[in-house]
Order: C-alpha cells, then structure tokens, then sequence
C-alpha cells in the first residue's frame, strides 16, 4: 500500500473533491496554459463547458464558484474562504474577472458558463472544456480536463495513460488492510502513528513531512473556528440555516451558568463535526479526506481549537487508519461484502435504498431520465 497520509487528507475546499476542487484546479491550470503560450494578455474571454456529472449536479456543489475562483487564479489550498467571497461578489457585482490574477476581462457566469448536460466525453464522466477567446472572437486555446476524483484532475493526454503518475516507494512497513497494519505495528513494536511515521520519512524529509502536517493541523483548526463564528443561511436555495453559532453560544451560556452536564465533552465534539460540515457545504476551505468527506469528525475528536494533542502525530495515526480503511473498503469489494452498485448493504450496515418501481423506471427512460430522475 503505497498511498500517503498527504494523498489521504488534502487542503481543498467543499463540498465535492469532484465538483469543486477538480474544476477549481483545472481553472488554474488553464490560467497558467494561457500565461505559459503568452495568450493570457491576448485573451478577452473564457468559455467553460461542463459535461455529464458536473452539468447535472454542479450547482448544488458549487462547481460554478469554483470555476470563477480558479480563473482568477485561487487553488483550493490556498483559498482564504473571505478572500474567495468577496472576490467572487466583485466579480457578481462589476461583471469582471481577473483572469489569473492579471488580466481583466468581462465575465459573466450566465454567458461564460455552459452546462452540457445532455452532453457526456467518452473518458470520464467528469469533464469540463476551457476555451479562451481574443477580442475579435477567435478562438486563442482550448483545453479538456477530467476530474477523476479527490481533487485530482488528468488531461486528455493524461487520462488515455494506463501508467501511474508516481513509481510506488520501497516503504519499510507496507501493508494492504487494517488488519495488516495492526499486526506489523505490533510485530515491530511500534504505535500505528510510528509506524505511518516511518512509511512517510521513506517518501520526503523529515522537515517536509512536519510542515504537511502542521499545514494540515491549521487548516482543519482554522476550519472549526470560522465554522463556529459564521450565521445565516447555507448556499443552495433550501433555506438551511447554520446551527453551529447558536449551538456555541448555548453551550458558553450553559458553561457561564455551571450547570453541570456529563456529556458536555460530547457537545464539544458534535459542535466542531457541524462547524466543520457547514464550512464544507458552504464551500469553504477544508482538509478533505476519500474516506469521511471533508474530515469532519477527525478534527472534531481529535483537534479541538487552541487544544492541540500532538497535532505532529494525528494525521499521520489517521492517515494511517484511514488508509487501512480505504484497503479494507477494496478488499471487502472485491469479496462482494462492500456497499457501491449491485451490493445489497452499505458500509454502515443500513439496507440498500428502496428501488425506484418498474413503472417509474419505464417512464424515466421514456423522457431521458437518469436512475436519479435527473
């Protein structure tokens, strides 16, 4: 097993690796296409197509956003969530966009932004054309890309390569599942933290791997606090409101007033998960994670704010159950156990969501429906 605690937990922003960071990355990219070919100072437009699975469900994850901020020249783990808002309210408000943080250029979402839905590219069902244009119309470069999931991103060169983009690593303690990683970490007589230790200094410098996971550890710290002081409503038109304000001030109000409660600790936990979960579909900046989504109850348990516990070591231990989880999760696949398409449970041990009925499905196909009704 090969894989890193910085491939498993990743700064980006919410609330899809996909939808948002996928798109966000590619935009950048093709920023830096333009400024590598010498046709950003030439470009006076930009054309974005979203095909297949980011048409259909991209507003709801915020690909739209995530476009004008990679075009502006932002990446996901850099992005300062009030930095990002106000840019993007500039742009709402002036109709112009600074194209890699350099050009102007008109902009407008309604016209620059076209979503194929009908439309699906062979390779991958999450795809998104760039197309810049000059003054006159014509057309200066036009690249593909396809996000292919954890906020990785492969060209059309790219994505045809049956090759891996990194050479696997000689580790000094590989291993494919949990069970694997419990028994080397107990035949070697080492924590599972010690051990992913170890396995990471194999890949980078020591002093690189204590910078990740500090990087790491703030985002995620950074992330609860802005969590707990946002109010209002959460983007997507269905009126939810976030809760984790109010759910501070009334566990500080209860604190104020001493009344004791024994699951106090667990209110804690369940305020940093939501604060958390509600910056992720707000589309802030989160560490996102394969296995839990945007790593919401890894720093509500383990990096209460201004109460660091080893923050050097967390990630990494996590990292390490979280990679053994992402094996398990491929072996049980592979012996038929695991939830996906055609399995009859799902991870949590639910049932398999009721099927749509025979008529439904047939009236779906006649007007071109998918199985979601989309």
């Amino acid at each position: 097993m090969t894989v890193s605690a910085f491939d498993l937990f990743k700064l980006g922003v919410g609330p899809s690796s996909s939808h948002t960071m996928g798109p966000m990355t590619a935009a950048a990219r093709f920023c830096r296409v333009l400024e590598e070919g010498g046709q950003i100072g030439r470009t006076a437009r930009v054309v974005t197509t979203l095909y297949g699975s980011l048409a259909l469900t991209g507003r709801g994850h915020h690909t739209d956003r995530a476009i004008k901020l990679g075009l502006m020249g932002i990446e996901p783990a850099t992005l300062d969530p009030d930095v990002g808002d106000a840019a993007l309210a500039a742009v709402l408000q002036m109709g112009n966009l600074r194209l890699g943080g350099t050009k102007e250029i008109r902009y407008s979402a309604e016209n620059d932004i076209v979503w194929a839905r009908r439309e699906r590219l062979p390779q991958h069902p999450n795809a998104l054309t760039f197309a810049a244009y000059d003054s006159a119309g014509e057309l200066l470069r036009k690249k593909t890309w396809f996000s292919i999931g954890g906020g990785f991103i492969r060209d059309e060169a790219e994505i045809e390569r049956n090759d891996r983009d990194e050479v696997d690593v000689d580790l000094p303690h590989p291993f494919d599942s949990a069970n694997d990683l419990l028994a080397r970490a107990a035949g070697a007589g080492l924590s599972i933290a010690t051990l992913m230790y170890q396995n990471e200094l194999a890949r980078r410098p020591e002093a690189e791997v204590i910078a990740g996971l500090d990087r790491i550890h703030a985002a995620m710290e950074a992330c609860i606090e802005r969590g707990m002081r946002q109010e209002g409503e959460l983007p997507g038109g269905l009126a939810v409101k976030r809760r984790a304000a109010q759910i501070r001030a009334t566990i500080l109000s209860r604190m104020e007033k001493n009344i004791s409660d024994p699951l106090a600790a667990l209110d804690w936990v369940n305020l940093w998960a939501m604060a958390v979960n509600e910056e992720n579909a707000a589309g802030g900046r989160v560490v996102t994670a394969p296995t839990n989504g945007a790593a919401g109850i890894v720093p509500a348990v383990l990096l209460p704010p201004g109460q660091c516990r080893g923050c050097a070591d967390i990630p990494v231990d996590r990292g390490g159950g979280g990679i053994a989880l992402q094996a398990e999760r491929l072996d049980l696949r592979r012996r038929g156990r695991l939830p996906g398409r055609g399995r009859c449970r799902l991870l949590d041990g639910r049932r398999r969501p009721r099927r749509r009925t025979r008529r439904l499905q047939r009236a779906d196909r006649e007007r071109g429906r998918n199985r979601h009704g989309a």
